[in-house]
């Protein structure tokens, strides 16, 4: 599970937030869909959820399945271990063989020498890539591509799971075969899912936040929200909230 109380981020000493006063919880078993046009504040709310930088005020909590629990800003290093980051663009070794990846990540997330095989297994199985192993990367398609990104976010088996636009790019068979794979994901991890895809938010998602300016303009199921900001569908909704009409 995944908290963050009153999270707020500035990139200057001007105190101009990014991100003002943001709260929301990401739970187990859960898929958490993150909507809001470009410059909400969506990607500053991921990044700080993965330690890449700390809140400005505010905290992140971050809880293991055994009930280990832990703020960002105090020990960013166990980010790695207990957060899985698929981001929009793989960010990938290119000349690298598949299987040659798979076995460097759990190096990095420092599994057992004796286990690396198992894990290795276990992600080649969940992400089907049984038959991309000996293939560089360079090689791949997107969609490939973007299943080699899952298989490295989940090699340490973190409970906590941040996708950025997980479909971006991907043509309809593979937004199919990406959704199976997040559902599966999401048995066994708390997975936020930002997208501007609506129709991943309906096909995914059981809560749902919207931003916009920065800040939490509306939280709950399609339901509530849609009822909520006086409309009928989730996606009236959204353009009634992101253009400044909602309250």
């Amino acid at each position: 599970m995944i908290e963050l109380s009153s999270f707020s981020k500035s990139y200057s000493s001007k105190k101009d937030f990014a991100v003002k006063n943001v709260s929301l919880t990401i739970n187990d078993g859960c898929i958490t869909g993150l909507l809001g046009p470009n410059g909400s504040g969506k990607t500053t709310v991921m990044k700080a959820i993965c330690g890449f930088h700390f809140p400005t005020q505010g905290r992140i909590k971050i809880t293991s399945k055994d009930g280990l629990s832990f703020y960002t800003d105090e020990n960013p290093e166990l980010c790695m271990k207990y957060i899985g980051y698929v981001p929009e663009i793989p960010l990938l070794p290119k000349d690298m063989r598949v299987l040659d990846f798979l076995s460097y990540a759990a190096k990095t997330h420092e599994i057992p020498p004796e286990k690396i095989q198992e894990q290795c297994n276990r992600v080649i199985k969940e992400c089907s890539l049984e038959k991309l192993l000996t293939k560089k990367i360079k090689t791949l398609s997107k969609g490939q591509q973007q299943r080699v990104s899952f298989a490295q976010a989940i090699i340490h088996n973190p409970p906590n799971l941040i996708l950025d636009e997980p479909v971006s790019g991907l043509d309809p068979a593979q937004i199919l075969q990406m959704r199976d794979l997040i559902q599966n994901l999401s048995k066994t991890k708390a997975i936020l899912m930002s997208t501007h895809l609506l129709q991943e938010v309906y096909s995914l998602c059981s809560q749902i936040y919207i931003m916009n300016s920065g800040k939490i303009a509306a939280f709950g199921t399609e339901n509530q929200i849609a009822k909520a900001a006086g409309t009928k569908t989730l996606e009236e909704a959204f353009v009634k909230l992101t253009a400044g009409e909602g309250e």
